[in-house]
């Protein structure tokens, strides 16, 4: 069992954190946008006067983005939570899983099992901690093409990149269906994937981004009647 730091979160991970800025400490938050999943993300408090040369080029060489609750992940954390048919009883996969917040939501909402992925092994850290902060099982996997048959992949903020535009037809091809979250992209340049909704959402703790940042796209990609999913749920 990972030991535990005074305010609670597991020394493992705040080390990893400390690799970053070792001035960092995380504690336990409750995203503005998804208030039903605690999640150990940085504390802002500790991070008084502005970063030293070293801190900031840390930062750009291993930035910890799963200390983060970024805006697209607590929008589509918080819509399966509100819409567990899309997960509930299915297999499902969170690509770029980051804090796990994605995954962590869809195990809450019913889904059968969940894969969380990440290149990050402070990320899939995070991820199994996150999960057993709100008492739930994933399997948390390096290469998203490991495993099974996959009902529906998930993924958030992940197309920051031009040169990930791409895995939006590898997305279709691994798994019967995608639901994929952005604010970066205005369009996403596919006409496979359907605009669902638009929710604003901050990144918590908010890094006081451009306000275009805050608007979040909801997409949904394949499966024709879309697997039985009651279209009533949607809006």
């Amino acid at each position: 069992m990972a030991t535990i730091n005074p305010a609670g979160v597991p020394r493992p991970l705040e080390q990893q954190l400390r690799r970053t800025l070792p001035r960092g400490r995380l504690r336990v938050a409750r995203p503005g946008g998804c208030r039903d999943i605690a999640l150990y993300l940085f504390d802002p408090s500790v991070m008084e006067g502005p970063l030293s040369h070293e801190e900031a080029q840390a930062v750009v060489a291993t930035p910890a983005y799963w200390s983060f609750c970024w805006a697209s992940g607590q929008v589509l954390a918080q819509w399966l939570l509100d819409h567990p048919q899309w997960v509930a009883g299915r297999r499902v996969l969170d690509f770029g899983a980051g804090s796990g917040v994605v995954a962590i939501a869809a195990a809450l909402a019913g889904a059968c099992s969940v894969m969380a992925c990440d290149l990050d092994p402070a990320a899939r850290l995070a991820t199994e901690a996150n999960a057993a902060l709100n008492g739930v099982r994933l399997e948390v996997i390096e290469d998203w093409r490991d495993g099974g048959e996959v009902d529906l992949l998930l993924a958030a903020d992940v197309l920051y990149d031009p040169e990930n535009r791409p895995l939006l037809g590898q997305f279709r091809a691994r798994a019967r269906e995608v639901l994929l979250a952005d604010s970066r992209l205005s369009t996403l340049g596919d006409d496979h994937y359907r605009s669902l909704t638009r929710i604003e959402a901050r990144t918590w703790p908010d890094l006081q981004e451009f306000e275009a940042f805050n608007q979040v796209r909801l997409y949904h990609a394949g499966g024709g009647d879309s697997g039985g999913i009651k279209k009533g749920g949607l809006r």
